[in-house]
């Protein structure tokens, strides 16, 4: 029988951090959507994902984005832009958590807390969501799919497609949201 070191029982590895951080990045938006429902019984969709900031599961969405940007604080990289890009995504993240969106249905009997709108609060929080997903876009079409000497793996390549896919998906939503905020006869999907 193996005795087991009391420090390693301790340690979760980085690759495991790594993952429940992407299982509650994708994650996201169905438990709001289902949390708001099963707990709250409001079957409205909310027109974006700060949205749920004024309902019950607001607790849960600003504790999703420290946690990920916890993450993103203390993820070194492997050089000097990976760091600069990880902190940077933080801020943002922060700034996203901390200055809510300005309420887009303040009579909406789903809300469970209002605030006094404030431009400037708004003004920060879409400002911090559109560098946050701009870092994240070239974090992934620019630092995961860099290559290391010699030949990169099949499985390296692979995930590459998956990485410029997902920064490809990231600009595009962006760029989307834009273009429904500059023609007014679309209804804007995201805000």
């Amino acid at each position: 029988m193996q005795s087991e070191n009391p420090d390693q029982t301790l340690l979760v590895s980085y690759l495991t951090i790594r993952k429940a951080v992407g299982v509650l990045g994708i994650s996201l938006s169905i438990v709001l959507v289902l949390g708001s429902v099963i707990l709250e019984s409001c079957n409205n969709i909310q027109d974006s994902i700060s949205d749920y900031y004024y309902m019950i599961m607001g607790n849960y969405l600003v504790g999703t984005l420290c946690a990920i940007a916890l993450f993103l604080f203390s993820y070194n990289g492997y050089d000097r832009m990976d760091r600069i890009s990880s902190s940077l995504a933080c801020l943002f993240a922060l700034g996203i958590a901390f200055f809510p969106t300005s309420i887009s249905d303040p009579s909406s009997l789903c809300n469970i807390t209002t605030r006094s709108s404030s431009s400037l609060v708004s003004t920060v929080h879409y400002v911090s969501a559109g560098l946050f997903f701009i870092t994240l876009a070239y974090i992934s079409l620019f630092l995961f799919t860099k290559m290391g000497l010699g030949r990169p793996t099949s499985q390296k390549l692979k995930r590459n497609i998956i990485y410029k896919t997902c920064g490809v998906i990231i600009l595009a939503s962006i760029l989307l949201i834009f273009v429904y905020h500059i023609i007014p006869s679309l209804h804007p999907v995201l805000s």
